[in-house]
């Protein structure tokens, strides 16, 4: 071959390298957002063990009724689970398209039923309430390495808090910081040409992006549309941003401590689910077509007593239930290591037991959706079990 050839074959060889990794880039990695409800929700309530004659016995007045065909009792999902009637509109829907499951017996083997040490323990993910560091999804980011991550919350979680660099965002004081463009312009010029100028800029202009979306859900409401108050609207801004610039999200909703008048079909916690499930339902439409690779999880600290207690309401307790929903989400299940609902079963004869222990669920979550083998994993969850539920 010439020496003219072989340069030329060399150079189109290379050139057809380059254009391969051109128009065959790998695909954007999927969407994650979690959701924590921090007060411990009744679990019990949301995904009702139906098929359980002591359920029913020890909550004469909070019990959801078993299914029956009026609005006023659970919705069937199968021969032993039954949903709150409150999401018949909007989770109940998801389930049925196969793009929900719930993970019942649920948590951590934190048995603390302290709501901050709980709490702190989820978020650090590292298996010891008592532990320092960072929390998992801010070492989840920096393993992902240029996937955008944000909280959307008044201060930085502790699951974010680390060294990859995560904003967070108070949607509810959107259009009420009393700052102005030119306050905003004045505040972003004292950083100058510092490594933080960007990052100032960069969360004053999406302020101002979210007080425009505030707005107009404001004159939408003027229409009989959805109100700009409650978690629907910040619901839907949670879907946008996530949609067009955000891939790990986080989210919280307190009030969910039901001590006291928790009620049943009806009352406080059913309007909480009810307001819940319209916002998570928000998220799905909002997201569009970006709802094929996203996983909304829904966590809690932990679960409460099964036993009502004097006050018709429920006490700190241990096992959960989590939602796993998405358009990618191998739902329609109830997924999991599962018990009967029974006295024989409770833990400490109190609560649910935990039988699919959290970090193991995210874990293999996580693992599925961005590709990670287990050393990464590791990284994430240090010395947590492996999971196997196959949700996506």
């Amino acid at each position: 071959m010439q020496r003219r050839t072989l340069l030329t074959s060399l150079a189109a060889a290379a050139l057809s390298s380059t254009a391969a990794r051109l128009f065959a880039a790998p695909a954007a990695p999927g969407r994650f957002l979690l959701v924590f409800l921090r007060g411990g929700y009744d679990a019990a309530s949301l995904l009702v063990p139906t098929a359980s004659d002591f359920y029913y016995e020890v909550r004469p007045n909070i019990a959801i009724p078993r299914p029956r065909p009026d609005a006023a009792s659970a919705i069937a999902l199968n021969a032993d689970w039954g949903l709150h009637p409150s999401l018949v509109a909007s989770i109940a829907p998801l389930w049925h398209a196969g793009q929900a499951a719930f993970i019942p017996f649920a948590g951590t083997d934190d048995a603390s039923r302290s709501h901050f040490e709980t709490q702190d323990s989820i978020e650090r993910g590292l298996g010891d309430a008592r532990a320092t560091g960072s929390g998992f999804m801010n070492r989840l980011a920096a393993l992902l390495q240029g996937v955008p991550a944000i909280a959307f919350t008044e201060q930085l979680p502790l699951c974010l808090r680390g060294p990859a660099q995560v904003p967070n965002l108070a949607l509810r004081d959107a259009g009420r910081h009393g700052i102005d463009a030119r306050q905003s312009e004045l505040i972003a010029s004292m950083y100058g040409d510092s490594p933080l100028s960007g990052r100032v800029r960069e969360a004053f202009a999406l302020r101002a992006e979210l007080e425009r979306d505030a707005a107009g859900e404001m004159e939408r409401a003027g229409r009989s549309a959805i109100s700009s108050r409650g978690f629907e609207a910040q619901a839907r801004q949670v879907a946008r941003l996530m949609r067009d610039r955000y891939r790990l999200g986080f989210i919280d909703v307190g009030g969910w401590d039901t001590h006291v008048a928790q009620g049943a079909t009806s009352g406080a916690l059913a309007s909480r689910l009810d307001e819940l499930g319209r916002g998570l339902a928000a998220i799905a439409e909002e997201l569009g077509s970006a709802w094929r690779d996203t996983v909304v999880m829904v966590v809690s600290e932990f679960g409460r007593t099964l036993r009502e207690n004097g006050n018709r309401g429920t006490d700190h307790g241990h096992g959960t239930v989590y939602w796993v929903l998405g358009g990618s989400v191998r739902g329609g299940r109830i997924a999991g290591e599962q018990a009967r609902v029974d006295a024989v079963s409770l833990f400490q004869d109190r609560d649910y037991p935990v039988l699919n222990e959290y970090r193991a669920v995210l874990g293999e979550l996580f693992s599925r959706m961005y590709g990670l083998n287990a050393a990464q994993i590791e990284r994430v969850f240090p010395g947590a079990r492996r999971g196997r539920l196959g949700l996506v």
